[in-house]
């Protein structure tokens, strides 16, 4: 039977209905983008955690909780930080280049270095939208009690200034006192993931419903020292190595806690409408072969965390520092699935003062808003990606990846990767490709003389 005239106008006309309907369900959800409440952040780090080191990316070490959060959430599978820690703090709470002021390795011993105090952070401007902000955990961006998180915007603050610590001493490697609350340095018992976690949510628990909040909950794990209860302990007896199953413990303990944190949320009815951001601050360490620190109470530690399958340990500019496990949950507003699109640490700050309707961003901020990016669909990033470390520094433009190793003497190495073919790093194609080396170095001849000078001198570039 051959379809009739009026057959295909009914047709046509469901057709046309359903796509009205598709286009008023896209424009509704932008229209709720932009007339939404203004949102919570949580934002969650991990510090040196590996891209193999969570059961969401097929690993050994279990970690419900975040398995949880990735599946209703966005993982992100191409997020970019930094080699090391303070860099990567630096960079979150300033939405620029580390290198820019001139933070480009861990702050550590009795340094007087420590975050400018001129450049606008992430929690004032929040601060100044009327958002009540708190840290938990790890500063690791000025070493005293009078350059702490107070100085840069945190109302409230609690945990370590330092880059590492005992963790029922609350002590650095040296000796040094490093716990903390509000600029005073204090003394407490208990495992530092417990006292962090338990701190994250009694401070959920005094929140307003009405009240808008950044939380950022910087956790030690699995950082070294590993010291782990035996109760979590208990959980990987099947790992015969015993750094690496104090390793999988810490990690479990850790997201244990995460758990409990996002239970309160979800108590307090804030989870719908609170951005909860998960990282790790860069990748895994190798291993760690102490000498004098701590007395020698702790390590050696032959095996740590796990990059696998990407290339090397936090320090260097290879992926397996760089390209951390990240996850982004916001209820109704983001989609869940994974994202292959490119995101770098800077992004975050310009991202969030827009969901928080910023009327505009300082004018130091050199990251983009992420939001286009935040999506299943591959999206294009206009923008490279620079990131400077004390060893060596890298651009990536997709589906490329420039590293550069300066020395003081020699002249510099060059090595090009296409990540998205070769994301292990396997093939160094500079040789066969100068046309993109030569794009590539100007882009990072560029970021590089924007670096704050006293980071450039006698490097050659």
């Amino acid at each position: 039977m051959i379809p009739s005239r009026f057959h295909f106008q009914h047709l046509f006309i469901a057709l046309s209905a359903l796509v009205l309907a598709s286009a008023c369900k896209n424009e509704n959800k932008d229209k709720i983008l932009d007339d939404k409440k203004t949102p919570n952040f949580l934002v969650i780090i991990a510090d040196d955690a590996g891209w193999n080191d969570f059961s969401f990316h097929g690993s050994e070490i279990q970690t419900p909780n975040l398995d949880q959060l990735a599946g209703k959430g966005l993982t992100l599978d191409r997020f970019y930080t930094y080699p090391t820690c303070s860099p990567a703090r630096a960079s979150l709470l300033t939405g620029r280049p580390a290198s820019r002021m001139g933070i480009v390795a861990p702050i550590s011993g009795r340094s007087e270095l420590n975050l400018p105090d001129s450049i606008t952070t992430l929690p004032q401007a929040l601060s100044k939208l009327n958002y009540k902000t708190a840290l938990m955990g790890k500063w690791h961006l000025g070493l005293k009690p009078e350059s702490g998180p107070e100085v840069y915007g945190f109302d409230f603050s609690y945990g370590f200034l330092h880059g590492q610590l005992d963790q029922y001493a609350h002590t650095y490697k040296n000796g040094d006192s490093t716990w903390y609350r509000n600029g005073k340095f204090i003394s407490e018992k208990g495992h530092v993931t417990d006292l962090l976690t338990q701190s994250a949510v009694h401070y959920i628990d005094t929140l307003q419903t009405d009240q808008n909040f950044y939380l950022q909950v910087a956790y030690s794990a699995p950082h070294i020292p590993l010291q782990e209860p035996q109760e979590w302990l208990e959980k990987y007896t099947g790992i015969k190595d015993s750094s690496r199953r104090a390793y999988a413990a810490a990690m479990t303990h850790m997201d244990a806690g995460i758990g409990e944190i996002l239970q309160k949320l979800k108590d307090k009815d804030l989870e719908k409408n609170t951005v909860v951001l998960f990282v790790s601050d860069n990748g895994a360490q190798e291993k760690w072969v102490p000498n004098t620190q701590y007395d020698g109470k702790y390590g050696p530690n032959y095996s740590l965390g796990s990059n696998l399958p990407l290339r090397d340990f936090k320090t260097s500019n290879y992926e397996g520092a760089l390209r951390v496990p990240a996850i982004i949950s916001w209820p109704e507003n983001l989609n869940s699935g994974t994202s292959t699109n490119y995101i770098n640490v800077t992004d975050w700050m310009p991202t969030f003062l827009n969901w928080a309707n910023a009327e505009e961003l300082p004018s130091t901020v050199e990251g983009v808003n992420a939001q286009h990016l935040l999506k299943t669909a591959s999206v294009a990033r206009e923008k490279p990606i620079y990131t400077r470390g004390h060893l060596q520094e890298s651009i990536i433009l997709k589906p490329f990846k420039l590293i550069r190793t300066r020395h003081l003497k020699d002249p510099p190495e060059f090595e090009l990767y296409n990540i998205e073919v070769d994301p292990s790093e396997e093939n160094n194609i500079a040789s066969e490709n100068q046309a993109e080396v030569a794009e590539l170095t100007a882009y990072l001849n560029q970021e590089f003389s924007k670096d704050t000078p006293e980071v450039n001198v006698g490097l050659k570039n």
